[in-house]
C-alpha cells in the first residue's frame, strides 16, 4: 500500500509539472496525504498487532481509529489547500498543457486506485480492520475523482475553456474536504464504541440459528471493535437448578459457536442468569422438573429483544 502510494504519487507530479493544471494537482496533493496516511497505517497495523498486556487488556486494536482520524484530518487540510489555490487560480490564471497527457495519467491513476481500493475493503472486511476498510474506502473515492478529473481535462481538451481547470479542482477540493470529514467521524464514532449493528446481525444470526435447547434466553448483547478483535457481552438465562458446571458447560458452548462462525479474534464474556417463572412460557426444554407454566412458543432471537437488559418473556 505504502510502495504503491509513493509511485502514484511521483506519476502525478509529473503530471502535474508538464501540464500546469491545478485540477491535476489536487490530484497529485492528496497522494502525499494517501503516503503519509499508508506509513502511520502500516505502523498502526502491526501496532494493533501486539499481544495484549498488563496496561492494554482489551489489546492494542483502537490505534487503527487513531489512524482513520488522522488520516481524516489530513484529508480535510488538503481539501481546504485545494480550494484556496484553485480559487487563487481565477485571479492569476495559467495556461494548462499537454492536456491529453494528463488524461492519460489520471485515467492510469484511477485504474490503480480501483483495483487497490477493492482489494484493501475485501482485505479489511476478511481482517476486520477498520483502517484497511478505510484506507480502500478512500482509493475508491480517489478513483471517483480521477474519473471526474478525466472527464474535466477532456472537456478543456477540446473546448479551450482554461478557466475550467480551477471550477474543477474546487469541486474536486470540496469533495476530498466531505471524505476527510467522514473519515473523522468514522473515527470517533469507533473510539466512542458506537454499536456495529452488522456484526451484532451476525452474531444474533448465529445464536438463533444455533441455540441449544438450555438457552431460554440471550439479552444485554453488547459488540465492541478493538481493531480486528471482537468483544462480546452477553447475558444468558439458563435454567435455575443446573450446577454451576452444568452452566459453564452451556456458557462455553455459546463461546465456541461464535468463535467458530466469526472471522478474526473473537473474545465472548457472558453472565449466566437463573431463568424465573415468567420465563416458563417460552422455554422449550421438554423435561423441567420445576415448570410453573406451560410452554406456549419459542421467541425468534432479534435485535429488539437482545439488546435490552431484561429476560424475555410473552
Amino acid at each position: 500500500m505504502l510502495f504503491f502510494s509513493i509511485v502514484l504519487m511521483v506519476v502525478k507530479f509529473a503530471a502535474y509539472i508538464i501540464t500546469h493544471s491545478n485540477a491535476i494537482l489536487t490530484d497529485a496533493l492528496e497522494s502525499i496525504i494517501n503516503v503519509v496516511a499508508g506509513g502511520f497505517a502500516l505502523f498502526s497495523i502491526y501496532y494493533a498487532a501486539q499481544p495484549k498486556d498488563e496496561n492494554h487488556p482489551y489489546g492494542h486494536g483502537k490505534i487503527e481509529y487513531l489512524a482513520v482520524g488522522f488520516e481524516g484530518g489530513l484529508v480535510i487540510i488538503a481539501g481546504v489547500a485545494i480550494v484556496i489555490r484553485s480559487v487563487m487560480g481565477f485571479f492569476h490564471p495559467k495556461v494548462v498543457e499537454s492536456v491529453d497527457i494528463g488524461v492519460y495519467i489520471s485515467l492510469f491513476a484511477g485504474t490503480c486506485n480501483f483495483f487497490m481500493g477493492k482489494y484493501l475493503v475485501k482485505k479489511g472486511n476478511i481482517h476486520n480492520s477498520s483502517l484497511m476498510i478505510a484506507d480502500g474506502k478512500h482509493l475508491l473515492t480517489d478513483t471517483v475523482s480521477s474519473v471526474g478529473l478525466v472527464i474535466g481535462l477532456t472537456v478543456i481538451f477540446f473546448t479551450k475553456l482554461y478557466w475550467l481547470d480551477n471550477l474543477i479542482a474546487i469541486l474536486f477540493g470540496a469533495y476530498i474536504f466531505i471524505t476527510g470529514y467522514q473519515l473523522i467521524r468514522e473515527s470517533v464514532n469507533n473510539l466512542l464504541d458506537e454499536a456495529d449493528y452488522v456484526q451484532l446481525e451476525k452474531v444474533v444470526a448465529i445464536l438463533n440459528k444455533n441455540r441449544g435447547e438450555k438457552w431460554i434466553d440471550m439479552h444485554n448483547l453488547r459488540v465492541l471493535k478493538y481493531g480486528s478483535h471482537l468483544h462480546i457481552d452477553a447475558h444468558i438465562t439458563l435454567p435455575w437448578y443446573d450446577k454451576l458446571e452444568q452452566s459453564h458447560t452451556e456458557v462455553t458452548a455459546v463461546e465456541n459457536l461464535i468463535k467458530d462462525k466469526l472471522e478474526g479474534e473473537v473474545e465472548f464474556f457472558i453472565h449466566a442468569d437463573p431463568c424465573l417463572p415468567i420465563s416458563c412460557p417460552i422455554c422449550s426444554l421438554k423435561e423441567c422438573p420445576v415448570r410453573k407454566a406451560a410452554f406456549v412458543k419459542r421467541l425468534d432471537w432479534t435485535l429488539q429483544n437482545m439488546l435490552p437488559d431484561h429476560k424475555h418473556t410473552l
